[in-house]
């Protein structure tokens, strides 16, 4: 993408002097009534475009630093808040020391054989 700006601001300028070459005339500008400045018609082109240019130009810029400014500031709260999920412990994980209890069978109820409470036989541990 450089490239291609760099290939219209050169051709841009070798524009501007052919332009400059071939219009090469003084020119009258009247700025008030009793004043007024000769200058080269290329150089009114050229201060004219400078007018117009360097005010948009310099918006550019601040709009430019003001986001980069945030996405700086979005990345350095994105990496915050990995690093304060990274040492947090884990919601699933239980202390060891608590104890699990088991769940209680009624005298008539007979116990479930897929059970992991259950032995081999069929009957409690």
């Amino acid at each position: 993408m450089k490239i291609l700006r760099t290939i219209v601001w050169v051709l841009a300028g070798i524009g501007f002097l052919i332009f400059a070459i071939y219009n090469w005339k003084p020119v009258e500008l009247t700025l008030w009534q009793n004043l007024v400045m000769e200058t080269k018609l290329p150089v009114l082109v050229l201060l004219a475009f400078a007018l117009g240019f360097l005010p948009l130009w310099a918006y550019h810029l601040s709009v430019k630093w003001g986001l980069n400014r945030r996405v700086r500031a979005l990345e350095n709260s994105l990496k915050h808040t990995a690093l304060a999920r990274h040492h947090e412990p884990q919601a699933g994980a239980t202390n060891v020391d608590t104890p699990v209890e088991k769940p209680v069978t009624k005298a008539a109820e007979p116990a479930d054989p897929l059970s992991p409470d259950t032995g081999p036989d069929g009957g409690a541990k």
